[in-house]
């Protein structure tokens, strides 16, 4: 499953990419996530609890920071086990842009499903994707803004 998208953000590049790597904005971000350690050199650990359809699951899962250009970019890949219910894992290309208003954001997300969250079929799995990462870059707009 691939997706892509782009948020212009009403502040300048340095203050969101200090958020994009700041594990506090990215708990209160992630949709579900009740536990964040770690830090972007060395990776971060996160407990993130959900409901897919009619699944629900907590999964446990590390995410580390690839292809670092400091105040520009970064792959962020991430792999989390929900038990029985299976396994989510994927990648995001994210670049950030100086622009009129602000910094534009824009991510391009491939992402797998296994075990039961699989057989729930792509329709739900896609659309279920795409409100996670809506929910995520609202929260963090709100958040980069609003500080």
């Amino acid at each position: 499953m691939e997706m892509s998208g782009t948020r212009v953000i009403a502040a300048d590049t340095d203050t969101v990419w200090a958020h994009l790597n700041n594990p506090d904005t990215l708990q209160a971000c992630i949709p579900g996530c009740e536990e964040l350690t770690g830090s972007p050199e060395d990776g971060f650990a996160a407990v993130v609890k959900q409901k897919v359809g009619p699944v629900k699951a907590t999964f446990k899962g590390e995410v580390t920071l690839e292809n670092v250009v400091p105040g520009q970019s970064y792959t962020i890949t991430g792999e989390g086990k929900g038990g029985v219910a299976g396994f989510a894992k994927g990648g995001a290309d994210v670049v950030l842009t100086a622009v009129d208003g602000g910094t534009e954001l824009s991510y391009d997300v491939n992402a797998k499903v296994g075990g039961k969250l699989a057989q729930l079929g792509s329709r739900i799995i896609g659309g279920f994707a795409r409100k996670m990462a809506d929910e995520f870059f609202d929260r963090f707009q709100a958040e980069v803004e609003g500080s």
